[in-house]
């Protein structure tokens, strides 16, 4: 008996360490994402340049971060997860102690892309954690608090990074991100334990480099393709259009060699089961649907002094996006503890009519009334960041074929940035297109309704994901 509760507090001890590694490695990453949202103004200012300039230092972080999510787990299978880990946060340091130090635009960029290597942290962190705990219930729960992190540090990185770009210019936010990285560092190769399941295969690497040019050429075609919201230009609809073909050419390039390899980056019988198709295509169409709204068209309409609030900037992230974030953090691990019990897929569809009912509050009373825009971006808050953001990344691990566990969760870290990347294009598209109406609530209300339709048709997705039978608990 006493061999037995040796080995359980052992067990528990061995968990907790690495949870507190884990953590470390998300939060670290995660404010390195969006920490510097509230300082683009300053970055402007002290690289004397304009904020669109500003703005693709941004975009072209996290086009790089959906590009290393890619293949980054599945070789972290074949050469050691925790080495990949630490290679990533040790490269994201690099990244930060470089953009720290630029003396101009360009080298921000450089740093920008190098701190986009850590873009798979949050799904390579959930695949470490998968093999490290057998049981349900609790790896739910531990999913749920880590996964809690993407969406943001409970709402204060968006304060700090203002604090520190305010009072030490720019320059300080990634001294402190080289900090955190070099913490999460350490927590790793002190806390964490090594797992490769896959070793001894070959990395296939004629099928990472279809891949991301086919999805690097999407990404690209939706950032050309969102200037066109601002102003036509023949030139770049014939870029985006040019892109798209590059991005299908490659695609179909990426299928043919990867049913001819040996030993192949994912096997195309994979990439035609429910398993694999179903949540990549809930995961893109939840984040058209939702992602937008919430970071972008809500704090417009709420700032804007007509037909809006009038709400300062400040004001604006207290009452919406702090809740938001906060709710997400503290409901994150609850809907992880419930996914097993009563069902991963099921919890998901919750969160996902819980979704659909925010938006409608945010449309057709939130436009009207503040504190019923406070109440739908709460309730988003709850069902979308809390919930359906925690499920389906916990989906993409437990559903990720056995014999190649880090290729379902990469490739659905790239519907994530590829789904961003769509509703920051249609929305904002039909704001503009039906603001030329005279009618400026109205245009909010077509795109919020946008929004709110497309979040159904991520509903009707769902339904067609298959139950993660051996993640949840035999009732």
């Amino acid at each position: 008996m006493s061999t037995l509760l040796s080995e359980t507090k052992g067990t528990r001890a061995n968990v907790t360490a690495l949870m507190v590694a884990l953590l470390a490695a998300c939060v670290a990453f995660q404010l390195n994402a969006s920490m510097l949202s509230p300082a683009l103004v300053t970055m402007g200012n002290e690289l004397q340049t304009d904020q669109a300039v500003i703005g693709l230092s941004q975009t072209w972080f996290f086009t790089a971060a959906a590009l290393f999510s890619l293949f980054l787990p599945r070789l972290s299978d074949i050469i050691g997860r925790k080495k990949i880990l630490i290679g990533m946060m040790l490269l994201m340091a690099i990244g930060s102690v470089i953009a720290a130090m630029a003396p101009d635009v360009t080298w921000l960029f450089v740093g920008r892309i190098i701190q986009g290597v850590s873009g798979p942290t949050v799904p390579l962190c959930l695949i470490m954690l998968r093999s490290a705990v057998s049981n349900p219930r609790q790896y739910g729960t531990l999913m749920g608090l880590i996964t809690a992190v993407n969406g943001g540090v409970a709402g204060v990185d968006s304060f700090v990074g203002g604090y520190f770009a305010e009072n030490f210019g720019f320059r300080s936010i990634f001294w402190l991100m080289v900090v955190l990285a070099l913490v999460a560092t350490a927590l790793i190769a002190l806390l964490a334990g090594e797992s490769k399941p896959a070793a001894g295969t070959t990395m296939d690497w004629l099928g990472v480099f279809f891949i991301v040019i086919a999805v690097g050429a999407l990404l690209t075609a939706l950032n050309e393709g969102s200037k066109l919201v601002g102003a036509f230009s023949a030139g770049t609809l014939m870029l985006a259009i040019g892109l798209i073909v590059v991005a299908a050419a490659a695609f179909f390039a990426f299928w043919t060699v990867e049913k001819r390899a040996k030993e192949p980056m994912v096997e195309t019988i994979h990439l035609r089961q429910r398993s694999t198709w179903a949540p990549l295509l809930t995961t893109t169409l939840t984040m058209t649907g939702i992602f937008a709204v919430i970071n972008g068209i809500v704090p417009a309409y709420v700032q804007a002094a007509a037909p809006g609030f009038g709400l300062g900037p400040t004001e604006m992230s207290l009452i919406i996006l702090t809740p938001y974030a906060l709710l997400g953090w503290a409901v994150g691990p609850v809907s992880g503890r419930l996914a097993p019990v009563l069902g991963y897929t099921k919890v998901l569809r919750i969160g996902m009519v819980g979704s659909i009912a925010a938006l409608a509050i945010i449309a057709f009373f939130g436009l009207s009334s503040l504190p019923m825009m406070i109440a739908g971006t709460a309730l988003l808050g709850i069902m979308y960041a809390g919930t359906v953001n925690i499920m389906l990344n916990g989906l993409g691990v437990v559903l990720s074929p056995h014999g190649n566990p880090g290729f379902l969760p990469g490739m659905n870290a790239g519907a994530f940035n590829l789904g961003a990347g769509l509703s920051f294009l249609v929305l904002p598209a039909i704001l503009v297109a039906t603001s030329a109406l005279g009618d400026a609530k109205a245009s909010y209300l077509t795109v919020v309704v946008t929004g709110l339709a497309i979040t159904a048709a991520a509903f009707a997705a769902s339904l067609l994901i298959p139950k993660p039978v051996e993640a949840e608990v035999a009732k």
